[in-house]
């Protein structure tokens, strides 16, 4: 392709191109002289899973492999153990060696659903951040000032509000930048959030006498409440690696608004079809419900295969429509016994919960069924012996069987 016709795919969905001009240039030398821009973008392991939010920079990054360039899969090792503070109010929690080591494990797994892995490197920041010495990490923090990291937003107002900030938290910014000096980054990726980062990025490169790196920001997803950015602590995300019936599910409660978000940053659709399938719910053609079941079957196949996809649309439409309960759910065997068990243990041992106490709320709100009936007393008790089916809202469901 064309620079031109290049740029044009790597502009979709992004909210910023810094420099635009400098990318252009990048990618005209690299038609010509028949070598891939190394892309990079980096990603903490500070969770096990992957949800639709991190997908929206690995749809990019595969946009680059598209093109034709060479993709930076970055696993945070090292600086995971140090906690992003970007729009943070305190300081992170720092997780353990094991802890980062054990979810990037994971991530490894989940990315190749998008990536291409004939063209990706996975990377691990450990490889060269782990061999700094402490003259080095003194030299690489002689690089920026108090005032330049005061200027970041989150910085400034704990500041100002006389909140503490630790002297690690001033690294992260440096370290991650010294990550594009590492790979000698042609372009990175990153959040709206993270331009701060990866402007620091440029900075170091010149520092090292290398040609500044070309910084693309994403937006931030929005989650299934359509206000707050999809993350596991709101609860309103899509993890790719949850069931079909679970991503399908939340994706048809999602706002006929930011369903087009979504299609725009999730789908691999055109813009042009995007602004069609728009433009046919705006006439009557197409119903918002069918744009949706678009959507979700796009997405669950991209994770689960088109089979899946399409059994999960099968069990919305017959558990939605027609009242029905899924053909297939969890199911857990428990030894028959005499007594009882408490119908919040049962909800938290099936998964459908995390504790018993929740189970407990869960059941005073309303929202749990056991075979097909409401229940509102959360001290129920049920014998332990045939076969429940529990239902904790409108998609989750497992089969208990005592035997």
């Amino acid at each position: 392709m064309s620079v031109e016709e290049q740029m044009a795919i790597i502009k979709r969905g992004a909210t910023e191109i810094l420099i635009e001009k400098e990318l252009e240039e990048k990618i005209g030398k690299s038609l010509k002289c028949g070598i891939p821009l190394r892309i990079k973008a980096g990603f903490d392991p500070t969770a096990p899973d992957l949800h639709l939010g991190h997908t929206v920079l690995l749809h990019k990054m595969h946009q680059f492999q598209q093109l034709g360039h060479e993709v930076c899969f970055l696993i945070g090792d090292f600086t995971g153990m140090i906690g992003d503070p970007t729009g943070k109010s305190e300081t992170r929690k720092a997780l353990t060696r094991e802890d980062v080591l054990k979810n990037a494990e994971t991530y490894k797994e989940q990315v190749f659903k998008i990536l291409d892995p004939d063209m990706t490197r996975v990377v691990f920041n450990s490889d060269w951040l782990g061999k700094l010495t402490a003259s080095d990490m003194i030299g690489l923090a002689a690089q920026s000032t108090v005032a330049r990291m005061l200027e970041r937003d989150d910085f400034g107002k704990r500041f100002a509000n006389q909140l503490p900030i630790s002297i690690h938290e001033f690294l992260y910014p440096l370290i991650q930048g010294y990550d594009s000096v590492a790979l000698q980054s042609d372009v990175e990726l990153g959040g709206t959030d993270q331009k701060f980062n990866l402007l620091v990025g440029r900075e170091l490169q010149r520092v090292w006498k290398q040609s500044p790196q070309s910084v693309i920001t994403m937006p931030l997803l929005e989650g299934l409440d359509g206000v707050n950015k999809m993350g596991k602590s709101l609860g309103n995300y899509v993890g790719i690696n949850e069931p079909a019936d679970e991503i399908f599910g939340k994706l048809m409660s999602i706002s006929d608004e930011l369903m087009f978000r979504y299609y725009e940053l999730l789908s691999d659709l055109t813009l042009l079809e995007i602004e069609k399938l728009r433009a046919a719910i705006r006439d009557g053609a197409v119903h918002p419900m069918e744009a949706k079941k678009q959507l979700g079957r796009e997405i669950v196949s991209r994770y689960h295969g088109v089979a899946a996809a399409q059994a999960a649309e099968d069990n919305f439409v017959r558990r939605f429509r027609d009242n029905q309960t899924p053909d297939e759910m969890p199911e857990l065997i428990l030894p028959a016994q005499e007594g009882v068990v408490l119908l919040g243990r049962l909800l938290a041992e099936a998964g459908l919960v995390q504790s018993n106490s929740e189970g407990r709320r869960a059941i005073n709100q309303g929202g749990v069924k056991v075979n097909g009936d409401k229940v509102s007393n959360d001290t129920l008790e049920l014998p332990c012996t045939g076969e429940y089916i529990l239902q904790f809202g409108k998609r989750r469901f497992a089969k208990i069987v005592f035997g």
